[in-house]
C-alpha cells in the first residue's frame, strides 16, 4: 500500500523559510514523477514543483528562485524548501506521486498522479 505523509507546515512570518517533508512508503516503481501541489479553500489545486526519476524538475513561475524540490532517497522522502515566504503562499500543501510522464506532459497539472498525501498547512503572516 502506497502512503504519502507530509509534515513541516506551520505558521510563520513573511520572509522566513520552511521545509516541507513527504515520506513515501510502498511506492516501488523505478520510473516516477513526484511533486508538491497546493490548494486554497474554494480554489483549484495547482502545481508548485515536480521532480521525476531522471532528476528533471519543474517549477511554477511564482516560486522559481525561492522554492526548491529535492529527494532524500535514503529516507524515501520528498522535500520542499521554501524561502522568502509571502502571505500569498498561505494554503494547504500536498505531495503526490505517479508514473513518469513524457516530456510534453504538463506535470504541474494535478492529473496523472495516483497517490496523494493528506496535506500540511502553511500559514504566512505579513
Amino acid at each position: 500500500q502506497v502512503q504519502l505523509v507530509e509534515s513541516g507546515g506551520g505558521s510563520v512570518r513573511a520572509g522566513v523559510s520552511l521545509r516541507l517533508s513527504c515520506v513515501v512508503s510502498g511506492y516501488t516503481h523505478g520510473s516516477f514523477c513526484m511533486g508538491w501541489f497546493r490548494q486554497a479553500p474554494g480554489k483549484e489545486r495547482e502545481g508548485v514543483t515536480t521532480i521525476d526519476s531522471g532528476g528533471i524538475t519543474e517549477y511554477a513561475d511564482s516560486v522559481k528562485g525561492r522554492f526548491t524540490i529535492s529527494q532524500d532517497n535514503a529516507k524515501s522522502t520528498l522535500l520542499l524548501q521554501m524561502n522568502s515566504l509571502q502571505a500569498e503562499n498561505t494554503t494547504m500543501y500536498y505531495c503526490a506521486a505517479g508514473p513518469r510522464r513524457p516530456a510534453w506532459w504538463n506535470r504541474l497539472y494535478p492529473v496523472g498522479y495516483n497517490y496523494w498525501g493528506q496535506g500540511t498547512q502553511v500559514t504566512v503572516s505579513a
